[in-house]
């Protein structure tokens, strides 16, 4: 199947082994994201009584908005992880949680959403440990382990960077290659991070990976970057993104998906 879309609605294709959904535009993205949540919340409540689910930040905390007192999820049975985090104050300005309040996380925590948060220190060795034990706190039937001891979330939320870097694992950096933890820690002179690991990424029931818009600096938007992601030989090492290949949904709009090739 080629890569076509039409007017209000989307494609499927398949890319090597990926999925690929090409929608209109950012704002179909952004539906058809939501509407993904709501599913596997859905799904994952009916089978298990509970929903666990990771978000990024960037562009889908904008998107997500759309469930914004429209959703029928039930979020006292939900549990919320980051998939990357800033090491700041929560309330600083580029807190992921503090940019996610206005947008939809006040309101849903208001509903009982559990939320596994930093401790809000710039101290990145002292929030891995403490992510890692909250984490690890989680009950079993919430949030399960796999054969590996990795937590098994129902969906993950990621978005990617124009260097392939997803949640904070750079492409080159020993963090990508970590198969031990389940959140690392990245430091860098103005702002550490943490990061879920890939293994972590990995195990999730159902991955995600959603890319739209376009900007005067990156004019293709992330369209070179989606060629890597999706059809160039790549490791995670060179480009992390192309780890998540073969195991996610690619949600893209028509910028993103511009120059990728019909199969």
């Amino acid at each position: 199947m080629g890569l076509r879309s039409s007017a209000g609605r989307s494609s499927i294709s398949n890319l090597a082994m990926a999925t690929v959904r090409v929608e209109d535009d950012v704002n179909a993205v952004g539906k058809a994201l939501c509407d993904i949540v709501e599913k596997s919340a859905a799904k994952a409540i009916a089978e298990k009584g509970h929903f666990a689910f990771t978000i990024p930040g960037g562009s889908i905390l904008k998107m997500l908005s759309g469930l914004n007192g429209k959703s029928s999820i039930d979020w006292s049975k939900a549990t919320m992880a980051y998939i990357n985090h800033r090491c700041v104050a929560l309330d600083d300005e580029t807190s992921t949680d503090h940019k996610a309040q206005p947008l939809f996380l006040e309101s849903w925590e208001k509903q009982g959403l559990n939320v596994v948060k930093l401790t809000g220190s710039t101290d990145a060795a002292k929030e891995e440990a403490a992510y890692i034990a909250a984490l690890k706190a989680i009950p079993g039937d919430k949030l399960p382990l796999d054969p590996n001891g990795m937590p098994m979330f129902d969906l993950s939320l990621i978005g990617v960077g124009t260097d392939g870097h997803i949640g904070s694992l750079y492409p080159g950096t020993p963090q990508v290659a970590d198969k031990s933890k389940t959140v690392v820690s990245v430091v860098k002179p103005a702002s550490s991070s943490i990061s879920l690991s890939l293994p972590v990424m990995l195990a999730s029931k159902e991955i995600v990976v959603a890319s739209a818009g376009k900007s005067e600096k990156y004019p293709l938007g992330k369209a070179e970057g989606m060629v890597r992601a999706l059809e160039k030989e790549e490791t995670a090492d060179s480009f992390p993104a192309s780890a998540l290949r073969d195991a996610a949904t690619w949600i893209l709009d028509k910028d993103s998906a511009a120059l990728l090739k019909s199969k």
